[in-house]
């Protein structure tokens, strides 16, 4: 059996370079909106959703993550966006409720014919001094923890082949 949603899952890559292009709000919003639908814990909806395009602000995350990552290289990939997934660590579900909504943004970028990448260290990031002021100028509360940056962007070349995917990664019981 197969549809459109699943062709869209099983095709879906992580996209390691972009083009300089900014993507238009017209897919930023429906990617942002599929998130919105994430589902969530007791549907608190705990996650936030910090759409960073301003390039001084990219280039300034992406070189704290390159620190905690112990690297000089850009871990943005040259994405014009960036998604910044946030949630509330007093609530039990958290680090789920924002790991759906990044599923759901990649998905949804993937739809759309958008690149998109997973990059961590948001948590790392968001822990520190400097993620703890990036929190205070966007207004929102140190009890926020990083999930995820959602790279966006348009592909820069074509995506990777899919690997194979592992023997037994379904047990049947």
């Amino acid at each position: 059996m197969t549809n459109e949603t699943l062709n869209i899952l099983r095709d879906r890559r992580s996209i390691r370079k972009y083009q300089p292009r900014q993507i238009s709000a017209e897919e930023l919003e429906a990617v942002l909106e599929a998130g919105t639908w994430a589902p969530s814990g007791k549907n608190l909806q705990t996650a936030v959703m910090v759409v960073v395009q301003d390039p001084e602000t990219i280039a300034h995350m992406s070189a704290l993550n390159a620190k905690i990552m112990g690297a000089d290289s850009d871990p943005f990939f040259g994405a014009p966006t960036v998604v910044v997934v946030l949630a509330d660590a007093t609530q039990k579900n958290w680090l789920q409720d924002g790991s759906l909504v990044m599923g759901n943004l990649m998905t949804a970028a993937a739809s759309l014919g958008l690149g998109s990448c997973w990059v961590n260290r948001a948590m790392e990031l968001f822990d520190q001094p400097e993620g703890k002021a990036l929190l205070a100028k966007w207004g929102l509360p140190e009890t926020m923890r990083g999930v995820g940056n959602c790279v966006l962007g348009y592909a820069e070349g074509p995506a990777p082949a899919p690997k194979p995917r592992k023997e037994h990664y379904v047990l049947r019981v």
